[in-house]
């Protein structure tokens, strides 16, 4: 069934994209208790049960809010970004701020009339229940996600500055129809091909739409149905199939005898999308030696770079993934 998005001229003129450590850090979570689980993931789910084997994660108010018996979960956990690219903190901080009747609303919704225990508690003291939520939610994140926040983040500013130039190159019609194989633009109206809900309405929040990139999350596309800031649509990031396996591997010999074992090691890394610095670190060497291999490759057309804010993000073209496969 295609759920429709309405958006006028002015929503369209001001839908934009955005960067969220909130959304990858909600999203883990359902990742690890199984919920939308992508076998791209599984490198981080199996580093991340082990983390939590070691020293085990506690989230009494927020687990019940996320993984229930119910299909949705409070869309206050992750509210819409103000900038492109916020912090956990500006990410906390917008969460906080949802007003007493926005948590009720949202709680209602999900649960119905009959809350379970979490739920009911949060109703009760909205206030006291977002602060002891923002804390947990803070926690994981700081367990689960900024260990490897460098090249997650890496890989959202490179999907970030591709849209961007689909934006530029072909108008809405062409982002939204490259953004997920479920998202159409057809007729001045956003279609959502929705195979699991047939009842569902978007209820739009104000202004335009904010689209996420996420890693660590469902392969489908994941839009509010109401919300407290502005509606967001989740989906998953160009290039995260690679980002846990890329540079795992020695290159191939013929591409070491061809680049070098520095370049071709190079070549690997940039399977998935990283900046100099990211890549200094993992290969173990000083970032101006990265920087004399990176403008070798890029001048012979094997790697591109990305600008994404103040981010300057490289990755593999066509020709450098085709050599690795010869």
């Amino acid at each position: 069934m295609d759920l429709p998005i309405e958006l006028g001229v002015a929503e369209l003129a001001t839908t934009r994209f955005a960067i969220s450590p909130l959304s990858e850090t909600v999203a883990c979570l359902q990742q690890l208790a199984g919920r939308d689980r992508q076998a791209v993931t599984l490198p981080w789910l199996r580093w991340a049960q082990d983390e939590l084997a070691r020293t085990p994660l506690e989230l009494p108010w927020t687990w019940p809010l996320l993984v229930s018996d119910r299909p949705n979960w409070p869309e206050f956990l992750v509210p819409a970004p103000r900038d492109t690219g916020p912090s956990i903190e500006d990410d906390l901080a917008a969460l906080l701020r949802t007003t007493a009747r926005q948590v009720r609303a949202s709680l209602g919704r999900v649960f119905g009339d009959e809350l379970p225990e979490a739920a009911a508690e949060l109703a009760d003291r909205p206030a006291a229940g977002l602060r002891t939520i923002a804390a947990e939610l803070r926690t994981a994140h700081d367990r689960l996600v900024a260990p490897h926040w460098p090249r997650i983040r890496a890989v959202l500013d490179a999907d970030v500055a591709h849209r961007a130039r689909v934006l530029a190159a072909g108008g809405s019609a062409k982002l939204f129809d490259g953004l997920h194989p479920a998202l159409r633009w057809r007729d001045g109206r956003l279609l959502l091909t929705d195979g699991r809900r047939t009842d569902r309405v978007v209820n739009r929040g104000p202004g335009g739409l904010v689209l996420i990139p996420v890693v660590l999350g469902s392969a489908d596309v994941l839009v509010k149905g109401n919300t407290s800031t502005q509606t967001t649509i989740r989906y998953p990031a160009r290039g995260c199939g690679a980002l846990w396996t890329a540079g795992t591997r020695p290159p191939p010999g013929g591409t070491v005898r061809l680049l070098g074992r520095a370049r071709a090691g190079l070549l690997e890394a940039l399977r998935s999308p990283a900046t100099t610095t990211d890549l200094a670190r993992a290969l173990a060497v000083t970032p101006s030696a990265v920087s004399q291999h990176l403008r070798v490759l890029r001048e012979n057309g094997l790697v591109t770079r990305e600008r994404s804010g103040r981010q300057v993000v490289y990755l593999i073209t066509a020709l450098g993934a085709s050599l690795l496969s010869s």
